[in-house]
């Protein structure tokens, strides 16, 4: 048997079961060794059974490791065909019950005369004082063992139980070791990279993952911190990370068709035109645009910032540049909502400089009064055009664009922002987020761009009060509010939904269901804006908002990104608990972005509605801090890379080893290694590791098939 055979040639594994495995993505032995254990149980100690009389811990029971005789086996029927298989165990001191739910089969496999090895937890069962073992693992022994070793724990794979997932695993491992020894899966890793690391070989790493020696640490293989996961780890960010660094390298040797004049155009217009200087860390960022503007090669960066520490008018000032430069520029942006903010804004700055133009889906044919807007920009009469998705469709040409900008990239895919790039020949692209992205993200999804961090906030700025309350509390967050308004502030109240819900979403508050109480409440002249509305009724009700005709707004999470209001110093998020630590940041960006110091500090109140723990240790880190990118590493490590990105939206890398919040420093390691790496892949010794990139990019081989190996 080898490593890549197919799985019906593992031992136990007919056409049915391998039809089964397969359906669930393991069609090779490869795949079932590359199912990591969940969990593993220390199981090297033998304990002995509870008597009666002993006292149960306060605190959460430790696991038994015990070996014991069973009695009185019988199985039990309960309602709806349901059954249990009871016994009684006895270690020759202690006897307790023992249960297992949904096992019929152990009934019959089973043997009063036999002694078997369980591990558990045992508890009090009921108020007679008796204790209980609850489905614990059971493993028959032939004589008194010295102890059961560690135990890996599985997870199922599709419909296979982890009962039978384990079996095919060790079947497998054993068979493996017994065909090609200890060096049983072909290593990949170069020997001078894996002894920089100090890691072990693929092989080495697979059987201490599956087979784990009686030294073992179980926490450190339990934190999936032992030497064996740091491998897998390893080489997985290795192999995206010499990916990522050969597509860079193949887009530098294509230079750009465009010139750039020089930049102090554009900085003499961002003096004249600014109502403020830029801050330190603006003047760092846009120098580097510069550098790369000026480049022989196109632009590809990515500019990540808090919300309100203006990256927007960077963009601009690129733009601007562009437009010196006879070339055109396009802004895309997620929502019609932002685009259409970004047009007045822009507007209001560059007007009198460029020509500006909103594309929207809503738009079949926008008009200005000199002419379709599609036509002026196909024939390159628009400088700079602005919009959403509509810019990416095949009715939107562009005669020479030479600069594209993807506003809030997290909103898009990859695909959103290679189609953008594909409207002209290799223009630069200048991606900008306001959701702060955790370092190993930045380092994976975007790791084909080049990173400017605009780490600082304009100055005047007043700091956010941040507060958590309940619903029994609704009344205190009222009273903040009414403060903030007597002072000349705006609110906002920000709801979760338009309309009462159901099911999952039954009883959270909703426009439909609380706006009237919370307008009524504030007594406060008020709008309402959604993503329903048309977009006059939506643009009319933000312009009074703007200008203080309206001084309260209900609202979705609609206003999330793109409104820009100075005056507005209270915020209300309700059903905050429904919420992600990112969308509840970017919500309170909305406020305390002026600089009126008369106005009061703004303040944002999450109220939540009953919460589970989960929710509220993100609450609770919320309230405490307004660093963007704390909020950012703490939502990672609480939901993971695919809920905080989005995996299918963002383009993120499914990982199967591997964990961004958790092996941190070997991505790091990898990336550094990464570029080295690649300038030695025709060395002697390199060609495995050639064989499996090249499976990954063909290009690199005359014609590579298959995927990489674990």
């Amino acid at each position: 048997m080898e490593p890549f055979d197919p799985i019906t040639s593992a031992r136990g594994v007919g056409p049915v079961l391998g039809r089964r495995l397969a359906e669930a993505g393991c069609r090779r032995i490869a795949d079932l060794l590359a199912h990591l254990p969940v969990r593993y149980e220390d199981r090297r100690a033998l304990g002995r059974l509870p008597g009666r009389g002993d006292d149960s811990s306060e605190g959460p029971e430790e696991p038994l490791t015990v070996v014991v005789r069973l009695e009185k086996l019988r199985r039990v029927f309960g309602r709806r065909r349901f059954s249990r298989v009871e016994a009684v165990a006895h270690d020759g001191e202690n006897r307790i019950g023992v249960v297992w739910f949904n096992r019929p089969y152990l009934v019959n496999q089973l043997d009063e005369d036999a002694s078997y090895l369980l591990h558990g937890v045992p508890r009090r069962r009921g108020g007679d004082g008796d204790w209980q073992l609850a489905n614990p693992t059971v493993e028959r022994v032939d004589e008194e063992p010295a102890g059961g070793g560690v135990r890996p724990v599985y997870g199922r794979i599709g419909d296979v139980p982890p009962s039978r997932v384990e079996r095919l695993v060790h079947g497998a491992v054993s068979r493996l070791t017994e065909s090609r020894g200890s060096d049983w899966i072909d290593e990949w890793l170069p020997i001078e990279e894996r002894a920089r690391h100090g890691l072990p070989s693929l092989a080495e790493a697979l059987t201490a993952v599956h087979c784990p020696s009686t030294e073992a640490s179980v926490e450190a293989l339990n934190e999936r911190r032992s030497p064996a996961h740091a491998r897998l780890a390893y080489g997985e960010f290795l192999l995206q990370q010499l990916q990522l660094a050969a597509g860079r390298r193949r887009r530098s040797r294509h230079g750009k068709p465009h010139r750039y004049e020089s930049f102090d155009a554009a900085e003499r217009v961002a003096r004249e035109l600014l109502p403020f200087r830029l801050t330190r860390a603006q003047e760092r960022v846009l120098e580097e645009i510069e550098t790369d503007l000026l480049g022989r090669r196109p632009m590809l960066r990515l500019v990540q910032g808090d919300v309100g520490c203006g990256k927007t008018v960077l963009a601009a000032l690129a733009c601007l540049v562009a437009a010196r430069s006879g070339l055109q520029s396009a802004l895309m942006a997620p929502t019609e909502l932002l685009a259409e903010q970004h047009f007045a804004s822009l507007r209001r700055l560059l007007g009198s400089h460029l020509a500006l133009a909103l594309v929207t889906s809503s738009q079949r044919v926008a008009s200005d009064g000199c002419g379709a807007v599609l036509e002026r920009v196909a024939d390159g009469r628009i400088d700079l055009t602005i919009g959403t998705h509509a810019l990416i469709q095949e009715r939107t040409r562009f005669a020479c664009l030479g600069l594209a900008v993807v506003d809030e990239q997290h909103r898009f895919g990859v695909v959103q922002r290679q189609a953008l790039a594909q409207k002209g020949q290799r223009p630069d692209l200048l991606v900008m987020t306001a959701t702060p992205i955790p370092r190993s993200l930045a380092l994976t999804v975007y790791g084909d761009l080049d990173v400017s961090l605009v780490d600082e906030m304009p100055p005047g700025r007043s700091p956010v009060e941040t507060r958590v309350l309940t619903e029994k509390h609704r009344d205190e967050a009222v009273d903040l509010v009414r403060q903030r308004l007597r002072r000349g502030g705006r609110a906002y109240v920000v709801f979760p939904l338009i309309d009462s819900g159901e099911g999952s979403a039954a009883g959270l508050p909703s426009l439909e269901k609380s706006g009237a109480w919370w307008a009524e409440a504030l007594a406060g002249t008020h709008g309402v804006v959604h993503g329903r509305l048309g977009r006059e009724e939506r643009d009319e009700t933000m312009s009074r908002f703007s200008t203080g005709s309206i001084r309260v707004l209900l609202a979705t999470t609609v206003i999330e990104v793109g409104v820009d209001v100075p005056e507005a110093t209270a915020m209300v998020i309700l059903g905050a608990e429904r919420f992600g630590l990112a969308q509840l940041h970017q919500l309170r960006g909305r406020i305390g972005r002026g600089t009126d110091q008369t106005l009061g500090e703004p303040i944002c109140i999450a109220i939540s509605g009953g919460s589970s723990a989960e929710a509220e240790r993100r609450l609770a880190v919320f309230e405490a801090s307004t660093d963007g990118f704390r909020i950012a590493e703490e939502d990672l490590r609480q939901r993971g890379p695919g809920e905080v990105l989005g995996t299918r939206q963002a383009g993120l890398p499914q990982f199967r080893f591997g964990d961004l919040a958790r092996d941190w420093k070997w991505l790091v390691a990898a990336r550094a290694d990464a570029g080295r790496l690649l300038d030695r892949l025709a060395e002697p010794g390199k060609e495995p590791l050639r064989r499996q990139l090249e499976r990954r990019i063909p290009a690199l081989g005359a014609s590579a098939e298959g995927t990489a190996e674990p």
